[in-house]
């Protein structure tokens, strides 16, 4: 099922689970990587958050068109068979840099641009 950016930023403010970190400290993506590894979001959603063929759970989640507070919101109260993820086991603050980490992923080659995927 796809969620849209307007239904999960709405399912944010409604469960109240809008990021509580401190705007004045920048998130970090090298802090984002590491909380990324140590909470095993790499299981389902791969190193560098493409997603997954073995699992149907691990969506990518790389270069998200989600804002922040949406992107918290579900990773609080997931709809699907992610587990939900706590403030005691992942901080407000681990969360937006895993959210900077995932928005600094590279951006995928455009198909026109793979030569093997040109080749007739």
């Amino acid at each position: 099922m796809k969620f849209t950016r307007v239904y999960l930023a709405l399912a944010a403010a409604a469960a109240g689970a809008l990021l509580a970190h401190d705007p004045a400290v920048a998130a970090s993506v090298e802090n984002g990587k590491t909380a990324f590894v140590k909470h095993g979001c790499w299981q389902c959603h791969g190193f560098e958050g493409q997603g997954s063929v073995t699992t149907s759970a691990g969506r990518v989640i790389a270069n998200t068109e989600l804002p922040e507070d949406a992107f918290a919101a579900y990773v609080r109260s997931p709809t699907g068979a992610m587990p939900p993820f706590r403030p005691e086991i992942l901080s407000d603050s681990e969360v937006a840099d895993i959210y900077a980490y995932l928005e600094a992923r590279p951006k995928p080659q455009a198909a026109k641009d793979i030569p093997l995927l040109n080749n007739q």
